[in-house]
């Protein structure tokens, strides 16, 4: 049971990190991998599923943002989302393969305002940060001494 409790305290945190509301998941990730009582590749898999989903949020939110486009205060014109989209299309996946880093939101968000293919941006978007707790995990292990 403390198990399913812990993963879901994973999975929750992992979503709200992706999400604007500050947060860091890796600190969790860190102490439940530390305890050992979780199997590293499921800790990985829900983690990044949350992860994903955070960003899914995100880029909803960017969807939302355009339809006020059209007022004064908006930050861009259509010129500039033109070219914006333009910039995105050429530079955009490999920009989503970074959606892990800090700042990685913001991408996630401006895929959102360009309406980058939802299928294309979710499995960049679970690549990327499936490679990070992966690659966290590999750390952490090497730090607490768990790997060989």
């Amino acid at each position: 049971m403390l198990e399913n409790v812990s993963l879901l305290g994973l999975f929750v945190s992992a979503l709200l990190a992706a999400t604007p509301i500050p947060f860091q998941s890796e600190v969790v990730f860190v102490a439940l991998q530390t305890l050992g009582t979780q199997n590293i590749w499921l800790m990985i898999l829900v983690a990044a599923v949350g992860n994903t989903i955070g960003s899914l949020v995100t880029y909803a939110i960017g969807l939302g943002v355009t339809r006020w486009k059209d007022r004064k205060w908006f930050p861009a014109n259509e010129t500039q989302l033109a070219r914006g989209h333009r910039w995105f299309e050429r530079w955009g996946i490999g920009l989503l393969l970074l959606s892990w880093a800090p700042g990685g939101d913001l991408i996630c968000l401006v895929a959102g305002i360009l309406r980058m293919s939802m299928w294309l941006f979710l499995p960049l978007v679970f690549l990327a940060k499936a490679g990070r707790y992966a690659v966290l995990a590999w750390l952490t292990a090497q730090a607490i001494g768990l790997a060989s």
